[in-house]
């Protein structure tokens, strides 16, 4: 399979291959192509999966509304005094923007258009300011809706609901830390980060002007989950219809741009059908194979604390982050490591967010990181090992720091999940 990803063939591809040669090795042709007839259909059928199509929808709808001009106007307008003041409205208007849109390469193209030629035109370091747009672009798919989440509770058959509440705290935790960060710098280095004009109060009510419909949109999916009104399925039907209400508002509704969402759409789910196809054939070799609860008992009787074995599996994620992109390490760990954390006990939503916390990482590490990549084509006049160093420092290290937070308080993931009805 390894060699087979090698060669370019897509994820879903190449596990379904590897899970159908190993399947026949191990049980034998006849029941192999059972397993071909069977595994696609029930997998696609899924009643889960149909929360896929509505929320990416939802997030196509938003992202060609505009909205992100409006998210970083208005946070320009709190935040642009401070020191460092435009890349904490960067990160600010990032994680508002990851509230309607899962994607995260979606938020770093956005506002690697929006925020970068700003921050460029206020003298900050260049790198500095490249690195800040992949930060704000990861928190994305931490914030609900997230396609990581999603894909995370298909494959382990937990409650996608739950997940998206578990990444509530989090992400405005980490994006408090991102702001807390560069405000530090700035601080210690104001040329690096020059503050911008103070905007007057009338001006920052202003700004609230074009956002807060997508504001009441979210906490009407998200608060309608959270007390059990309605499904993730349902709350991504109102969601992406309450998002097509927001584009005709604010006159963005043409059937050029309808269709784009649709088409759009249309090639996310299928690509993380495939995907998701691909990852039970192969989940179920290794089942027949019994690898993932051999793999577990023997992590479990390690010499090893079960935090050390969940840091070393974090650590490990960041390795992967090194080559592959998020989807692939999810649909290929999952299968493994997740006897493991439950073999040790671990709250399966909890360790869900902690997936997407190294996913996160995944995408701002070079050489495959899909973030750097997209803001490293956007700015092709920064030198690359500059944008590097600063996604490293500082960011790559707050996650680090992050991570640990969560392992000390796994209730910041738990609190709201734990209330749902």
């Amino acid at each position: 399979m390894g060699l087979l990803l090698f060669t370019g063939m897509p994820i879903g591809v190449a596990m379904a291959l590897s899970g159908f040669v190993g399947f026949v090795l191990v049980s034998g042709m006849e029941p192999a192509l059972g397993l071909l007839m069977t595994v696609p259909y029930s997998s696609a059928a899924s009643y889960t999966l149909s929360v896929v199509p509505l929320f990416v929808l939802m997030g196509e709808l938003a992202f060609h509304s505009g909205i992100s001009q409006d998210l970083y106007k208005m946070a320009y307008r709190w935040l642009g005094h401070l020191p460092g003041g435009l890349a904490m409205a960067t990160i600010g208007a990032g994680a508002a923007f990851g509230a309607m849109c899962g994607s995260s390469a979606a938020a770093t193209a956005t506002f690697g258009s929006v925020a970068l030629p700003e921050m460029r035109k206020f003298k900050y370091t260049p790198g500095f300011a490249a690195a800040t747009v992949s930060a704000a672009g990861t928190l994305a798919i931490m914030i609900p809706p997230s396609t990581v989440f999603i894909l995370y509770g298909v494959m382990t058959q937990q409650s996608v609901g739950k997940l998206f509440m578990a990444g509530i705290i989090p992400g405005i935790v980490l994006a408090l830390m991102y702001c807390a960060t560069i405000f530090v710098l700035a601080k210690r280095n104001p040329a690096m980060a020059p503050a911008g004009p103070r905007a007057t109060m009338v001006e920052r009510l202003e700004s609230m002007g074009g956002a807060w419909p997508m504001v009441v949109l979210f906490i009407g999916v998200m608060g309608g989950l959270w007390v059990g009104v309605f499904s993730a399925t349902e709350a991504g039907a109102i969601g992406a219809f309450g998002a097509l209400l927001f584009m005709i508002w604010r006159r963005q509704f043409t059937i050029r741009n309808f269709m784009s969402c649709l088409t759009s759409t249309a090639n996310i789910t299928a690509m993380i059908f495939l995907i998701i196809i691909g990852a039970n054939i192969f989940s179920t070799f290794l089942a027949v194979t019994d690898t993932p609860q051999t793999i577990a008992d023997w992590l479990a009787q390690l010499p090893v604390s079960p935090e050390g074995l969940i840091i070393g599996i974090l650590v490990l994620y960041f390795i992967l982050g090194w080559f592959m992109e998020e989807l692939s390490m999810v649909v290929l760990t999952t299968p493994l490591f997740f006897p493991v954390i439950q073999q040790l006990g671990f709250n399966p939503i909890w360790y869900g967010v902690m997936v997407v916390i190294a996913v996160q990482q995944g995408q701002m590490t070079p050489p495959v990181g899909l973030n750097i990549n997209i803001i490293c084509g956007m700015a092709k006049d920064i030198p690359t090992l500059e944008i590097f160093r600063w996604v490293t420092v500082p960011y790559v290290i707050v996650l680090f720091a992050f991570m640990l937070v969560m392992i000390a308080f796994p209730q910041l993931a738990l609190f709201i999940p734990n209330m749902m009805r």
